[in-house]
């Protein structure tokens, strides 16, 4: 049964706030189931020491105990009497505190092996994992131990499908709390569910992730790839995270890995839903989406006016157009990978680059940015502005695909993309007290918000972006925008508002 709090002069204030409408037990029950997961999702990180005799074994056992201990915790005693009756205002914190949780817990195998002896940069890498940003203050990545170069590249797997996605497949019992789940997880961008029955849709979801994951690592493998290193690429790629095993990055692979991984990279780009059609030969009613087709068509664009630039700046067509198709696939995905520049750069690209960064992926992909979903939605909603402007009384509305867009939704988008560029324009001026120029500073908090991580820009440009040397508050600005960018910003802002706490 559900318990009430009794009218007590001591619980007066709380009331008034509204802390009684809050079911914070429930909230710890699912923060502590999730890590349960967690802790055995270190078992495959713990195989691997076994297998390279690396030494970390102690540390990853450790953390595995640590973690499952504070989940039974937060599971069996502190969420011992939850109700499961979550609501759109508990969801909104369950969103963003978990968010928060995990990546500090994730930072337990980084600081016990003293991988990362600061807790300021075990906590950037966490956070960088989790979110599948792939800011790195690694410069040497090969130096971990092969485990945790595993555990660093299977956090942004983790989270490229989501926490909160787990919560929904296993415990059915949510309801209307679920769909908020569901619907936060995928930052408000209208995700279309697989099935009547949202479990049976996050399951669908989660077996088209697994099965690209697999796609590409069979794949990396027969092209020549060592398993250790396809192992890593297929989780940080299909995740758009972005992470590599070595400091020579995606450079050292063979021609044919890195067109592997750039079809992977365009795929991860996609709806996983619209995945799911493709994979399983369900075409019929959802080839015609204009989102997919939108993304396409940027694509193919941006890579023609790209090996343009890049050509017309005196570098030879075929390096050209294979540089290009790899900048735009790893841009508009946000997975960050980056080759050598070519020899003459073109001031062009730098600027669809920043534009691309914005944009992001699709809405329902793993991807970050704005999404090209809400980009349509505004492009029309413009464009229906100026029809009205020349014919005052024509009666348009705001329609992708077959689907008209509510005007509560259109408000939300407006709202979200100012607020997106207002942490951006916070963050950069942080970046700057700490020292950075405005355009590393601009550059680098568009990227992290976005969940590029290392920013193609700089790299490319020749700029020395080393995040390492970066001073710890301009590590905990980027943390921060990278949660941001990850989450529905909605969810990070309403839990600072005190209406939020009042609201029944």
């Amino acid at each position: 049964m559900r318990t009430h709090l009794h009218s007590h002069p001591d619980q007066r204030p709380a009331q008034r706030l509204g802390l009684r409408r809050f079911n914070f037990p429930l909230i710890a029950r699912l923060t502590g189931v999730l890590l349960i997961y967690m802790a055995f999702s270190l078992v495959l990180p713990l195989v691997v020491s076994l297998l390279y005799h690396d030494g970390a074994q102690f540390s990853i056992l450790v953390s595995a105990m640590l973690i499952l201990m504070t989940g039974l915790f937060l599971r069996n005693i502190v969420g011992r009497r939850a109700t499961f009756d979550l609501k759109e205002t508990e969801s909104y914190w369950f969103t963003t505190i978990i968010w928060l949780v995990l990546p500090l817990c994730g930072t337990l195998p980084y600081l016990i092996s003293g991988s990362l002896g600061t807790l300021t940069d075990a906590l950037f890498e966490s956070f960088s994992g989790y979110t599948t940003t792939g800011s790195s203050i690694l410069s040497r990545p090969e130096e971990l131990p092969p485990s945790l170069l595993v555990y660093r590249s299977f956090t942004q797997w983790v989270g490229g499908i989501g926490f909160m996605l787990f919560v929904v497949a296993i415990l059915r019992k949510l309801g209307v709390g679920g769909e908020q789940l569901y619907e936060a997880e995928f930052s408000g961008t209208r995700q279309r569910k697989l099935h009547p029955r949202l479990s049976k849709s996050v399951t669908r979801l989660f077996t088209i992730y697994t099965l690209l994951t697999v796609v590409m690592l069979v794949l990396l493998l027969l092209g020549g790839t060592p398993l250790f290193q396809s192992l890593c690429l297929a989780f940080s790629t299909v995740s758009t995270g972005g992470f590599v095993p070595c400091s020579t990055g995606i450079a050292t692979l063979s021609p044919g890995a890195i067109v592997i991984v750039t079809l992977f990279m365009v795929l991860s780009g996609i709806s996983l839903a619209q995945l799911y059609h493709l994979f399983t030969f369900r075409w019929k009613g959802h080839w015609r989406d204009e989102e997919l087709w939108t993304y396409l068509a940027i694509f193919a664009v941006m890579v023609l006016i790209s090996t343009g630039a890049f050509t017309s700046a005196g570098n030879d067509i075929l390096s050209s157009l294979s540089y290009s198709l790899f900048h735009i696939a790893s841009t508009m995905s946000s997975c960050g990978y980056y080759l050598p520049k070519p020899t003459h750069w073109s001031f062009l690209v730098s600027v669809l680059t920043f534009l691309l960064i914005l944009m992001g992926a699709s809405a329902g992909s793993t991807g970050g940015g704005i999404k090209i979903f809400r980009v349509i939605t505004i492009s029309k909603y413009i464009s229906n502005y100026f029809t009205h402007m020349i014919h005052p009384n024509a009666v348009t509305c705001v329609k992708v695909g077959s689907r008209v867009v509510e005007d509560d939704y259109i408000n939300k988008t407006f709202v979200f993309v100012f607020l997106y560029l207002a942490f951006i324009c916070g963050g950069a001026f942080i970046l700057t007290l700490c020292g950075s120029t405005i355009p590393d500073a601009v550059c680098m908090a568009a990227a992290n918000i976005s969940n590029l991580g290392p920013s193609p820009l700089i790299n490319n440009l020749g700029g020395a972006l080393d995040y390492a040397l970066l001073p710890p508050l301009a590590k905990w600005t980027l943390a921060l925008l990278m949660v941001a960018g990850r989450i529905e910003l909605f969810a990070l802002i309403a839990i600072f508002s005190p209406a939020y706490w009042r609201r029944g």
